[in-house]
């Protein structure tokens, strides 16, 4: 299986390209916006393409040509207005399911928000009601294709280094988890046709990703 990566140049890109350097059975493809990101990946000799979530619809497809999944996983940052969190966490996302569907990629691996529901928009401060916003509506449009898709919900995420060990459920109670093993959980999700259809929360917990995944 060879898998685009979209969001490549992030922590949680950066350690799933890491591990798939590792399996046999995966191969990634990044998708990157600038040329200064490229030397870290083709060190790693890993194909790089360039494309801009800003841009449009058939360069993002161009930059899916040949791959069986794409992973999304990118995201406009916390240090950024409600406009970038619009034009890249929904449109973005969106224009990426729909360069799918041109590209004929049919597995579609989504990155979301811990908790997405009508209710968290609602019970969200001002500051971060966008973003949720942004995750529910880009969570709808991919429901509502014919891909193959997961939907990942992690908690909080931080950058302490992963154990291995996580909780998976539809719901889970609210919790963190290092960023490293939620790439650990999406390698997972991409060897695991058992994932396709389905998507779950994933915070830190005591059950190793593997089985966790399978216990979905």
């Amino acid at each position: 299986m060879k898998a685009l990566i979209v969001g490549a140049n992030g922590q949680v890109g950066k350690h799933l390209v890491s591990f798939i350097k590792d399996q046999e059975n995966v191969e990634a493809k990044v998708m990157i916006r600038k040329e200064e990101q490229a030397p870290h990946f083709k060190e790693l000799g890993v194909e790089t393409v360039m494309a801009d979530l800003e841009g449009d619809i058939p360069a993002i497809a161009k930059a899916a040509e040949g791959v069986d999944a794409i992973v999304f996983t990118a995201g406009s940052g916390p240090k950024t207005g409600d406009d970038k969190t619009i034009l890249v966490d929904l449109d973005g996302a969106v224009k990426t399911i729909e360069a799918a569907k041109k590209a004929g990629v049919k597995r579609f691996i989504m990155v979301s928000s811990y908790d997405t529901t009508r209710e968290a928009i609602q019970s969200s401060d001002s500051s971060f009601a966008p973003y949720v916003v942004a995750k529910h509506y880009a969570d709808e449009w991919l429901r509502a294709t014919d891909l193959d898709y997961t939907i990942v919900h992690p908690g909080a995420l931080t950058n302490d280094s992963g154990t291995g060990n996580v909780n998976v459920a539809t719901k889970v109670e609210p919790h963190d988890i290092p960023r490293e093993d939620v790439a650990r959980v999406i390698l997972e999700c991409l060897v695991n046709e058992s994932t396709i259809g389905k998507e779950f929360q994933v915070v830190s917990g005591d059950v190793d990703v593997k089985e966790a995944i399978k216990s979905l």
